[in-house]
């Protein structure tokens, strides 16, 4: 089971724990406070399906995910591998991506990343025959930036002493390194080619930011979890809830769907449970927020409660940027129409700043980057549950002010004016997917735009942003921490650390550390530990 409705099944209390929002930082947290410390939890999640970002949706015939594209970390040694065999028992499995796991196209160029940090140099060393020592000297900096985060990262089980949960202060910032430069900058004092600068930022869609505005250490971190492999879970991304929920309920916990948190119920300065949108209030020991930082403190938190140095402080950081996606249907398997697992990374040229910038300004210029991923061709589990299909999914960044008109409007009920300018982008989404592969052209029986109203909507995100907290150099020097300076409130989810699975999961084991006490690291993360995204 995954979930039950709030509407159809109220939660029979009293618990230990809430947990707001059911991301994998939410579900791993509420997972380990189960099985490893005995409490029995509510988690609650707005949604009418579980999961977050790592939840599927469903039209006749089809199904894609909405989040979760490829993992690292979970290869048979992956440490990302270790946490999760625990939380279910060894029931999620996971399957390889080709070791060519992405490919960045720059114009008419083709470059490959190929799985093993050495395989990886080798093969981009082919493409440029002069710059050998500028990559090398590139993935070592990528995989010791990585790792000498991980303390970083590993700091913010408990609270500095500064109010609210954000520290204005920590052992990184007092000792800079290029954690917190920007990647293009970090990247020119490597190499002086700009083509190989922008082969080596072609990942900048996986946590939103391009290369002139992203901290390297959170580059790095995505960077260097996928040295060693991608992969994708068995059975859709829907296994990663449908594999923890379990060990919830069975400890006597509860997980709701269609239940949103309307705010947080404080008492005597204390967080004592949260009031639903219904109106129903609920009572716990301790409440846990995997609803996003900002969303946390701006909204779940009532004013009065709000410490100012954290409303000050998240000021500094925007939100990510928000994204289209136009999900793809084809009336043959990825085997008929020679798709694989390999994702594209498609750029006009490598000048990915200045491609963002035209594309804000005048959203009827060329594309910044589109992201094609295939996910059927990813889960060798699809053709069972999709018979003679495949999917597929291009990815583009937006702008929340191109649809901010139709945001007070109504999903499945917005104006005939949305829709058009939704039809527009369709269109030149899937005109782009067709160019590149033109043997799926005559085969697509399903195109359906999601936008960053789309994105506010399911996700609470109030302007449609992906990744939470913008991936930006002050994202690390205002480090957000798993306690706050609210007794009875914990963070967790991808904002603690960092954006993507990994970074939401190890999140959701500092927060479980936090209760439970730092042993418990050990206990989920048998095979040790050794990258947090």
């Amino acid at each position: 089971m995954t979930g039950r409705s709030w509407h159809h099944q109220k939660p029979a209390g009293p618990f230990d724990v809430i947990v707001i929002g059911s991301g994998i930082g939410g579900l791993i947290a509420a997972n380990a406070l189960a099985r490893h410390g005995s409490r029995k939890v509510l988690v609650l999640e707005q949604h009418y399906r579980v999961g977050g970002f790592t939840h599927v949706f469903t039209r006749p015939g089809f199904e894609w995910d909405v989040g979760v594209h490829y993992v690292g970390g979970v290869g048979p040694t992956g440490p990302l591998r270790a946490l999760f065999d625990t939380s279910t028992d060894g029931a999620l499995e996971w399957a390889p991506l080709p070791a060519v796991y992405d490919v960045i196209e720059l114009g008419s160029r083709r470059y490959e990343l190929e799985a093993g940090a050495r395989a990886f140099i080798t093969r981009l060393t082919q493409a440029f025959p002069g710059e050998r020592d500028a990559i090398t000297a590139y993935v070592e900096l990528v995989v010791t930036t990585a790792r000498r985060n991980q303390v970083h990262w590993a700091s913010r089980m408990t609270r500095p002493r500064v109010t609210g949960g954000l520290a204005s202060g920590h052992r990184l910032e007092r000792k800079p390194d290029v954690s917190h430069r920007t990647t293009l900058d970090v990247l020119r004092e490597l190499t002086s080619n700009e083509m190989l600068i922008g082969v080596l930022t072609g990942q900048y869609g996986d946590y939103g930011m391009p290369p002139a505005l992203s901290a390297f250490g959170l580059h790095a971190a995505v960077v260097e979890h996928y040295l060693d492999g991608a992969f994708y879970p068995v059975g859709g991304s829907a296994r990663l809830a449908s594999t923890l929920v379990p060990g919830i309920e069975t400890a006597g916990g509860h997980v709701a769907s269609s239940a949103e948190v309307a705010q947080l119920l404080i008492e005597r300065d204390r967080v004592v449970g949260v009031r639903m949108a219904d109106g129903t209030a609920l009572r716990a020991p301790l409440v846990i927020s995997n609803a996003g930082v900002r969303r946390t403190f701006e909204e779940l938190v009532p004013q009065a409660h709000r410490p100012p140095e954290v409303l000050e402080l998240l000021a500094k950081i925007p939100p990510s940027s928000p994204y289209l996606c136009l999900y793809v249907g084809l009336d043959r398997t990825d085997a008929e129409l020679g798709l694989t697992g390999t994702n594209l990374w498609l750029y006009p040229d490598e000048h990915h700043d200045e491609n963002v910038r035209r594309f804000a300004m005048d959203p009827n210029a060329p594309f910044p980057m589109l992201y094609v991923s295939f996910p059927s061709a990813k889960d060798p589990d699809f053709q069972r549950r999709c018979p003679g299909r495949s999917t597929v999914q291009v990815i583009t960044m937006a702008r929340w002010e191109w649809f901010e008109a139709w945001s007070t409007t109504k999903w499945k009920r917005r104006p005939e004016s949305y829709e058009a300018l939704k039809q527009t982008f369709s269109k030149r989404l899937l005109d782009a997917l067709i160019q590149r592969l033109p043997q799926l052209d005559g085969h697509v029986v399903w195109a359906e735009l999601s936008t960053p109203l789309s994105t506010a909507h399911f996700s609470g995100h109030r302007r449609g942003e992906t990744y939470g907290l913008a991936s930006v150099p002050e994202r690390l020097k205002l480090p957000v921490h798993v306690e706050t300076a609210l007794p009875g409130l914990l963070l967790t989810g991808a904002d603690v650390i960092t954006a993507g699975v990994g970074g939401a999961a190890f999140a959701g084991v500092l927060t479980a550390a936090a209760v439970l006490g730092p042993r418990v690291i050990g206990a989920l993360m048998k095979k040790g530990f050794t990258s947090p995204v």
